[in-house]
C-alpha cells in the first residue's frame, strides 16, 4: 500500500476529506465539504487555501509559489515555530524555525456536528533536529474547516526543563488590491517598525498601505478586521493565546527579488498574523502546555 493509499484508508472522510500528490511530489489533504474548500501540505501541517462556498478566495497561495520537498511555501498559512524570525543566536539555523518545512503527522480527522472537517497533526519528536531543538516537547496543530477556519497551535513541554518559544501563524490573506484596505484592532498600539530599523512607535488610527510594511505590534489580543471595500467584504481575524500581531507586505521591489511571490503578487496579498514574538516569547515550565487559537470569518459588506 502506498503513503496515499495508507492515509486515504485511515483518514479519508467520503465525499469530504482526501488525499493526493502535488506538485512537488508533496502529499496534500484536500477538503471540500458543504461549507467551504481547502488544501493542506502534510509539509509543514500547511493549509494552503481556504475558500468558503460562494466566496473568493479567502487564504493566498502565491501563483509563483515553489513546491518542493524541504522548501517553505509562499502563501497560506506558515507554522513559524518554536522561534519567529531569525534565531537568537544562530543565523545558519533556518528563519521562522523548522516546523513550516518538517513533516507532520496526521493524527486524526472528523466531521463536526455542523459539517466542518476537523485535522488534526503532530510534529514528532524524533522530525525535531537535535542540534536547533535538544529540548522534549511536541507540536500539535488542528485545522478545522467549516464556514470560518480554525487553527490550534499547541506546544507541549515534556521535559523537566523550562523551555521559551516564540511562535507564529503566518497568514497570508487575500485582498482584491492592498493599496485600497485598511486593518482596523491596532489603534494605539505599540508596534516594532522592522522597515525603519526596529524603531518603537504607536499606531494611529486604522493601517493602510502604500510602502512596505513589516510591524510586530505588542502586548495585543484585539480581533483585526480587514476592509476590503474591492471585494465587498470584511476578513475578521479573532485569536487568543497570542499577545503579538505582525502585519507585512513586502511592497515592490523586496517582491521582486523575493522570485516566489511574482512581480505584482504584493498587490494582492496581505499577513496579518497572529504570533508570540520577541518580549511576548512564551516560557513553559515543565509539563505545561500552550495554545494559541485564531478564527478567520468572512464579513460581507
Amino acid at each position: 500500500m502506498t503513503e496515499i493509499e495508507d492515509l486515504n484508508a485511515q483518514f479519508g472522510i467520503t465525499n469530504q476529506l482526501t488525499f493526493a500528490t502535488a506538485p512537488g511530489s508533496l502529499t496534500v489533504a484536500n477538503i471540500n465539504n458543504q461549507h467551504a474548500s481547502a488544501t493542506i501540505a502534510l509539509q509543514g501541517g500547511h493549509l494552503m487555501t481556504w475558500t468558503p462556498k460562494g466566496e473568493n478566495p479567502v487564504v493566498w497561495l502565491s501563483p509563483a509559489a515553489k513546491l518542493a520537498p524541504g522548501k517553505s511555501i509562499r502563501g497560506g498559512v506558515p507554522i513559524c515555530w518554536p522561534w519567529f524570525g531569525a534565531h537568537a543566536t544562530e543565523d545558519t539555523f533556518p528563519s521562522h524555525g523548522f516546523a513550516r518545512t518538517s513533516q507532520w503527522q496526521v493524527t486524526e480527522t472528523s466531521t463536526l456536528a455542523d459539517g466542518a472537517t476537523q485535522l488534526k497533526f503532530e510534529l514528532e519528536p524524533a522530525k525535531m533536529p537535535k542540534q536547533q531543538w535538544p529540548h522534549a516537547c511536541t507540536v500539535q496543530c488542528i485545522i478545522t474547516v467549516g464556514h470560518t477556519l480554525q487553527m490550534e497551535l499547541v506546544t507541549s513541554n515534556c521535559g523537566e526543563d523550562e523551555i521559551t518559544i516564540s511562535e507564529a501563524l503566518h497568514t497570508y490573506f487575500a485582498v482584491s488590491d492592498v493599496r485600497n484596505i485598511s486593518i482596523d484592532g491596532l489603534d494605539g498600539c505599540h508596534y516594532q517598525d522592522k522597515v525603519d530599523a526596529f524603531k518603537e512607535k504607536q499606531q494611529t488610527g486604522a493601517l493602510a498601505f502604500s510602502s512596505e510594511v513589516d510591524r510586530v505590534y505588542i502586548d495585543t489580543q484585539a480581533d483585526c478586521i480587514i476592509h476590503d471595500p474591492g471585494l465587498s467584504r470584511q476578513i475578521r481575524i479573532s485569536k487568543a493565546g497570542s499577545d503579538s500581531t505582525i502585519i507585512w507586505n513586502p511592497w515592490i521591489e523586496k517582491a521582486r527579488q523575493m522570485g516566489d511571490l511574482g512581480d505584482d503578487g504584493y498587490l494582492n496579498m496581505v499577513c496579518v498574523e497572529s504570533a508570540n514574538a520577541g518580549k511576548n516569547s512564551v516560557t513553559l515550565a515543565a509539563g505545561i502546555k500552550h495554545s494559541l487559537k485564531v478564527c478567520y470569518s468572512v464579513e460581507k459588506n
